[in-house]
């Protein structure tokens, strides 16, 4: 007998008409909840934009509708499993019981260890800091003993030094100070040269007052330090005053061993600017004052001979020559460590500059042009010449970035100057441009620098043009105002020019015809 085949289960009309209970409309996507980075607001809010509220309540309502009846059907599926879970579990109370008493011993070792490794850590803390500040009350102690040392080695050196400004010229020390200098250095005569051996131990002083300054600069607030503020202050006075002494008699007697010390020390306690001082006062002010007399003005004549700055230019240089080479070739010289100093801007070039101020201040007045412009070349010549003793490239660039340079280039106005002659150029021109008629030039063939022209506007024009690129007149700093003046007059003569053409040819054919002449 055949077997029987098992017809289908009925369907409904629903299921034939319509569609089936678990589809979804194509934007109802139910995957997109099991996403770890679902937002219910941003889905709602993306889904309302097409969607009606409506319809969208409806179908999450019909979606939950059918998670319910899947979970009834889990649950109906494995309920036997589920009534025999507590039937398997035996004996599981003793089970926790036999494992909480190990468990209960495990926890009270760690607490206790974690309690001897927090006191363990607590007093490794505790002994770091106390270590670390001992180590820094040894260190400020090691500092304030250091100080101590150094302020007491600096006044012991001190003492040594003579205590009156006249010894240094007459060499008069007393039996201690020639018995300490005695075995440093002999001239010829087996005398001791005593300027040179001062001149050491000033930069050794010098030394010292550096590492005293680099204590105090560390150690400035503490009581110790402020209460020895005194003898610092009185030992760097005493410091300052032997070696100015010293600095002048090395000065004075052209010892290049003993300036080179000073100069040395002065670096070492950075005091450059008192040995640019002392150089201006000692050496360069009398040579200066010689040139140019401060109080020169009555003794002068009045014009423009008195104030020409050439010929004391060239007398300044001979002394720069004789006087101060030795100076600035040692403060120049090569791995000297010296270039800490500019002899050049703020002791030569700031002597001169206040010499003129006072002695000649006509000389920077562009008033009269020709002087203003001869007395200006003379200073860029004398500049040069100082630059001249610059070592490299950097050290003119130094020297001209000093603000004396600076203060000096401003004396000149060159920009008053330009406009001067501004006015006169094109003034002339200007003053033959409108004359009332043409004005012929005579005897033009006998005249070289007309230039066979015929017109006096003409020759005007080139005596402008000349008078704009003479040695007597540019300024190669003003060079491009120059051209532009030159341009100015062309373009003025030149509209001059076709003016008049066009005047001409307006003109009534009864015109006189004469009017050349």
């Amino acid at each position: 007998m055949p077997d029987q085949i098992s017809s289908p289960a009925p369907r409904s009309a629903t299921d034939l008409f319509s569609d089936p209970l678990d589809s979804h409309p194509l934007w109802f996507k139910p995957s997109l909840f099991l996403s770890p980075n679902f937002d219910s607001e941003s889905y709602i809010t993306e889904l309302r934009t097409f969607v009606p509220f409506d319809t969208l309540r409806s179908e999450l309502q019909a979606h939950l509708s059918s998670l319910n009846h899947e979970l009834i059907d889990l649950i109906n599926r494995d309920y036997a499993d589920f009534v025999n879970l507590s039937t398997k579990l035996v004996d599981v109370d003793s089970a926790v019981l036999r494992m909480r008493a190990p468990l209960l011993e495990l926890r009270d070792k760690i607490q206790g260890f974690r309690g001897a490794v927090e006191g363990s850590l607590l007093a490794l803390k505790d002994g770091l800091s106390q270590r670390a500040e001992a180590t820094a009350a040894r260190e400020v102690l090691e500092l304030l003993l250091d100080t101590f040392h150094v302020v007491s080695k600096v006044e012991k050196l001190i003492k040594e030094l003579p205590s009156v400004a006249s010894d240094w010229s007459n060499g008069d020390v007393n039996p201690v100070q020639k018995k300490n200098a005695s075995g440093l250095q002999h001239v010829e005569n087996g005398t001791t040269n005593l300027r040179e051996t001062q001149s050491m131990l000033l930069e050794r002083i010098a030394s010292e007052m550096n590492r005293l300054n680099f204590y105090i600069a560390h150690a400035q607030n503490l009581p110790f330090i402020q209460n020895m503020e005194k003898r610092i202050r009185s030992a760097s006075l005493l410091l300052d005053a032997s070696l100015g002494h010293c600095f002048v008699d090395g000065l004075e007697h052209w010892d290049a061993n003993a300036i080179y010390n000073c100069l040395r020390a002065y670096a070492a306690v950075d005091s450059t600017s008192n040995a640019e001082e002392i150089f201006r006062t000692t050496i360069v002010a009398p040579l200066i004052q010689k040139v140019i007399p401060h109080g020169s003005s009555g003794g002068l004549v009045s014009g423009a001979s008195g104030d020409e700055l050439e010929n004391d230019y060239q007398q300044i240089k001979k002394y720069v020559e004789n006087d101060c080479k030795l100076l600035l070739e040692i403060s120049s010289a090569e791995n000297s460590g010296l270039h800490v100093f500019d002899f050049l801007a703020n002791s030569i070039l700031k002597e001169v500059l206040a010499a003129i101020q006072k002695g000649k201040p006509g000389a920077f007045s562009p008033g009269r042009p020709k002087e203003f412009l001869k007395n200006y070349k003379s200073s860029l010549d004398f500049l040069a010449y100082l630059e001249g003793y610059c070592p490299s490239r950097a050290a003119v660039a130094k020297f001209r970035a000093e603000p004396v340079y600076v203060e000096f280039m401003k004396q000149w106005k060159v920009g008053v100057y330009f406009s001067l002659r501004f006015q006169e150029i094109a003034g002339a021109l200007d003053s033959a441009l409108t004359a009332s008629s043409l004005v012929l030039v005579q005897n033009y063939q006998s005249d070289e620098n007309s230039q066979n022209l015929t017109l006096k506007q003409s020759v005007t024009l080139l005596e402008s043009l000349r008078s704009c690129w003479s040695e007597e007149v540019l300024v190669l700093s003003c060079s491009d105002k120059f051209l532009r003046l030159s341009l100015q007059l062309l373009s003025r003569y030149s509209n001059w020019l076709s003016s008049g053409l066009a005047a001409r040819k307006k003109g009534s054919a009864g015109a006189n015809p004469g009017y050349y002449s």
